[in-house]
Parts: C-alpha cells; structure tokens; sequence
C-alpha cells in the first residue's frame, strides 16, 4: 500500500515530457503518491514552447492549502515558478508549513541556455525560496547565475557549487553538468559543506532528453519522500534519470522526452 505523499509545485507541459507530467510519473515509478500544485500552463511539444500562462497566485496559494491541509506531505520540490509574485507566493506558503524535505529546481535557465525567468523573479527566490531548500538543483547556466561565476569546465562547476552554498547558508548544492563538453558531459557536482564529489556516469548519446531536470529533482523528492537520506536521493535519482535516458522516447520532431516507466518498455503485453 502507498503511504508516503510527495509534492510538486510547478508547470504543466502539454507535451507530457517535463514538468507536472514528469514529476507524476517519476513519483509513480518510485511507488509514492503524487500531488500536485499548477503554476503555470504552457503549449508546447517536442519542438518548443509556444505559449505560456501563469495561474493566479491565489489559486496557487489554494493549491498548496487544499493539499497540506488534507495530506501529509513527506517531500516536496518545485520546478518552473514563472514570475516574482507566484515565487514569493510558495515560499511564503512553504515558511508557513515548515516542510523540511524541499527539492529545488531552480527553473530560471533551460538546458539550452535560454533565459526563463527575469531579474526580479530571480532575486524573490534567492531571496525567499533557495535558503528555505534541504537540496538545490542547478543546471550549468543557473549555476553562473547563482554563484556569479562564469563556468567552462568542471572545476569552475566545483568552485560555484561551493559559492552558492555559502551564498545560502546550508542547502546541499547539485550542480548538473549535462551542458560540460567532452569527458566531464553529465557530471554533476555534490557540495553539503564538507563533501565535495563528482558524481559521474557513463553519458547516454541520444537527442531526446527532453525533462532531464524536472525529472532528476523529482526523483530525488520521491526518494526522500520514502525516507532515504539526501545523499541517497541524489545517487539513485542520478542511476534512474541515467537509465530513462536509456529508454528514451523518439517522438516528435524536437528532443523527446526520457523513458520514465523504462521497465514497461520491454513488457507490453498487458
């Protein structure tokens, strides 16, 4: 029987690849129960976004309400926040609640270095929302954002994952390095203050790699969700994103998106 409860605080993708869609469907392969509150909704496929809609940060607020409230929420993570009010909205919600077990992904830079977020909104989460995380997920471009640092290769990655961590005061830093060219390709980097490690795997070669982040991060919430600690989260979350990476699914005409039931892949009779 599932007992254990997480939460995600982000957008919906149309496309089904990443956000809410891949936070569900990551909570359901670890057999932990997935809420959900809706931040935003986009239009988008494979190919791109092309329109994007923000919920009302009162709605946002009675997201967060109606499921605390009712349910006990073992861990919970955030995604794509969109803009400064609804930020400020959740972290305000969240220091009310006092959930210890939060997974940020700082959503303020696509993999591809696109700007997502504007200065304000990015100052309301260093602000309100980073300091209050157990873990914080960075890609490489949200990295330099955060630690103010221009990042080239994986030692610079080391020096900003340790900046941002004094920065915040105590929140483990994940600093992905999927955009690190050459040997260093999907490394990522660990800092809690006094471990410094890389965590490295074999990079799978494949275009699709559509909701890599969203789905890193809400493995790492649906394992603590089920009690393992933050350094355990992080090292099963890295090997499930890895072998979804494996599985990943070659539709559309853009990057599609990782296998996240891979084990079903192979058994389709039912």
């Amino acid at each position: 029987m599932i007992t254990n409860v997480a939460l995600t605080i982000a957008g919906s993708d149309s496309g089904g690849g990443a956000g809410i869609q891949a936070d569900l469907k990551t909570f359901a392969f670890h057999c932990v129960h997935g809420a959900s509150v809706l931040t935003c909704v986009t239009a988008q496929n494979t190919t791109g976004v092309a329109a994007v809609e923000a919920i009302a940060p009162s709605m946002v607020k009675a997201q967060i309400e109606a499921v605390t409230q009712d349910l006990k929420v073992d861990a919970l993570k955030t995604g794509m926040l969109l803009n400064r009010e609804i930020i400020e909205t959740v972290a305000e919600q969240l220091q009310k609640l006092n959930l210890s077990q939060l997974v940020v992904d700082p959503v303020m830079v696509s993999r591809t270095g696109s700007r997502l977020l504007d200065e304000a909104a990015v100052t309301s989460m260093q602000q309100y929302l980073l300091p209050q995380a157990a873990i914080v997920t960075p890609n490489l471009y949200e990295a330099q954002i955060l630690s103010g640092r221009e990042i080239n290769n994986l030692e610079d990655l080391k020096q900003a994952a340790i900046a941002i961590y004094e920065e915040l005061a105590g929140a483990v830093i994940l600093a992905k390095g999927g955009s690190l060219s050459g040997k260093f390709r999907g490394s990522d980097v660990w800092f809690d203050g006094n471990k410094l490690e890389v965590l490295k795997v074999t990079p799978v070669n494949t275009n699709n790699t559509h909701g890599t982040g969203c789905t890193l991060s809400a493995a790492i919430c649906a394992n603590l969700a089920l009690g393992k600690d933050l350094w355990s989260s992080a090292i099963a979350a890295k090997q499930y994103v890895t072998k979804a990476l494996e599985y990943a699914l070659d539709i559309g005409a853009g990057h599609g998106p990782v296998g996240h039931f891979f084990p079903l892949l192979n058994n389709r009779s039912f």
